[in-house]
């Protein structure tokens, strides 16, 4: 690195990019921008109009800060603090999972479910295994009349989702209750809609996950057991339990656990399985149910 050309916004992009690439950076230009934009304080559009400035000493440092850590693994949105998801913005620490696009499939899904629903009374949502409040915030924003109960087990993810809530300004819609499961949530408690991004990875999957993913996200929200649907078992007979006639569980899954799934939600025999939800890649990503 020569010390004779003045670092630019251009530069260091230029060869942050390059760098993350050679780190395993699936986007490094994009991860460049959005660190770079953290780094000196600006919107990340307003980079392209300041190519040739000079960051000041401090920032540089801070950039190059951002960069190490990112290219040793941590997730951008961590190193932020944030991250969009079904075009809002949330709140995220280590100890929630990154909103992944993939989850989006299943706030659509239930929303189009959500529209269907009849009557004067507002629709009831519980959202199990709430992390950072993605799921739960979504289906709020945009399903105005639903009350939703954002469930669970960790009082720190449950601090972040607080967050996220406020930020959104949906105090009056959401309720988070710290939980496993049901358990903690009011016995007499009847929903119209369950959603659920439950923990779904093997435990032999889990190690071959990217160090980004397996040494940084927090196990407790991946680790599905042996075969993946440990907690999944325990969630549809309480969902059973739980859901009004006539009502709905979603759940993301894993394309390689989709057919366990199936077989328990078969197995309980209180349900009547709707279409699987693919993903963009054309990969089952959402199992749906209604309750007989």
């Amino acid at each position: 690195m020569s010390t004779t050309e003045a670092w630019t916004h251009r530069r260091l992009l230029e060869w942050t990019t390059g760098f993350l690439e050679q780190h395993g950076s699936e986007s490094p230009r994009l991860e460049a921008e959005l660190l770079l934009a953290e780094a000196v304080g600006c919107q990340r559009i307003e980079l392209y109009t300041s190519f040739e400035s000079v960051p000041a000493d401090g920032k540089r440092d801070l950039f190059r800060e951002l960069v190490r850590q990112r290219a040793a693994g941590t997730p951008v949105a961590y190193l932020l603090g944030r991250r969009e998801f079904y075009s809002l913005e949330f709140h995220v620490t280590r100890d929630v999972l990154v909103p992944r696009p993939e989850t989006e499939f299943l706030v659509v899904r239930a929303l189009d479910l959500l529209k269907s629903h009849c009557g004067d009374r507002s629709p009831q949502v519980a959202d199990i295994g709430t992390g950072s409040g993605n799921i739960a915030v979504s289906i709020a924003k945009h399903a105005p009349r639903a009350q939703v109960v954002a469930v669970d087990i960790s009082s720190v993810a449950l601090a972040v989702a607080a967050d996220n809530v406020r930020r959104h300004k949906l105090e009056e819609q959401i309720q988070l209750i710290e939980s496993e499961l049901f358990d903690a949530v009011e016995q007499t408690a009847q929903f119209d809609l369950i959603v659920s991004n439950p923990p779904y990875i093997t435990t032999a999957e889990l190690a071959e996950l990217p160090p980004e993913v397996a040494d940084h996200e927090p196990r407790l929200a991946l680790d599905g057991g042996p075969q993946g649907v440990s907690v999944i078992e325990q969630l549809i007979p309480q969902a059973a339990e739980r859901l009004v006639v006539g009502g709905h569980l979603l759940l993301e899954v894993s394309p390689t656990t989709v057919e366990r799934v199936a077989a328990l939600i078969e197995a309980d025999g209180r349900f009547e399985r709707l279409p699987t939800v693919q993903d963009l890649s054309g990969l089952p990503r959402v199992v749906g149910a209604r309750r007989c």
